[in-house]
């Protein structure tokens, strides 16, 4: 099963910079997105690629966060949140269950500018999402996927150095997404790539993209039990209409 996860900064952007298109020649089964800015009415119009039946989670706020995943495989159960009311009006969590496996899609909660979000952040938002994830795994393995805002060791961003306290990169977020892969969870990009330089998201200022300065914050994470199944993980850099950029996992099931 092939799998593409995606923060498209702006799902109506993408449509106008060849999203469909990319969707079409994906190849993939699933594809998350996340950062869609929308609520469904604002697509009606829109014909999506055959196959694909999309699934919404929107923030209360318009414009802003939400998530979608578009399947061709019909999911054997559907949940959207984490079942936390002060956590769920922004639209981050769709989790879809299917034969094997669960896959969740995730727009972790940005620290900000002046690290003004970071408690919410490490102290509301993390310890809740893993109980959640935890509960989960134990009905079935679970895949999540998505911007987790969060670059995990130094050779996940082109300048450790100078970015030590920004957000994403603060002691307190690196040590949560620790703790939450040794529950038994699995970086899956991270398992067959190891070396430094590979990235996800760049600034779009001062060229940094071109120049690869950037960060690699989008992710696919799976149950340990799953890892038997992991054929190939990687991201795609060369695919444009975001300031992010598709990463993508295959599993064999």
């Amino acid at each position: 099963m092939k799998l593409i996860s995606w923060n498209v900064n702006g799902l109506r952007a993408g449509l106008r910079k060849g999203l469909l298109e990319y969707m079409a020649g994906s190849g993939a089964d699933v594809i998350c997105f996340q950062e869609t800015k929308l609520h469904p009415g604002d697509v009606q119009h829109v014909e999506w690629p055959a196959g694909y039946e999309p699934v919404w989670n929107s923030a209360v706020k318009k414009g802003y966060s939400g998530t979608a995943i578009f399947s061709r495989i019909k999911p054997r159960r559907v949940t959207l949140g984490i079942g936390v009311p002060e956590h769920d009006a922004e639209g981050r969590v769709i989790t879809v269950e299917f034969d094997d496996f669960q896959l969740m899609t995730v727009y972790q909660p940005n620290s900000q500018r002046g690290l003004t979000r970071l408690e919410y952040r490490t102290q509301g938002w993390d310890p809740a999402f893993l109980t959640h994830l935890v509960k989960l795994e134990r009905r079935k393995p679970v895949v999540f996927c998505g911007d987790l805002n969060v670059a995990h060791e130094e050779i996940d961003l082109a300048n450790p150095a100078s970015n030590r306290r920004n957000a994403g990169f603060t002691d307190e977020e690196r040590t949560n997404f620790r703790a939450l892969l040794d529950r038994g969870f699995v970086d899956t990009f991270r398992a067959f790539t190891p070396e430094g330089g590979h990235y996800s998201w760049w600034s779009q200022r001062l060229d940094c993209r071109a120049r690869n300065i950037g960060w690699r914050v989008d992710y696919f994470v799976a149950s340990e039990k799953l890892r038997p199944a992991l054929k190939r993980a990687w991201i795609s850099p060369e695919v444009m209409g975001s300031d992010h950029c598709p990463v993508g996992l295959e599993l064999a099931v």
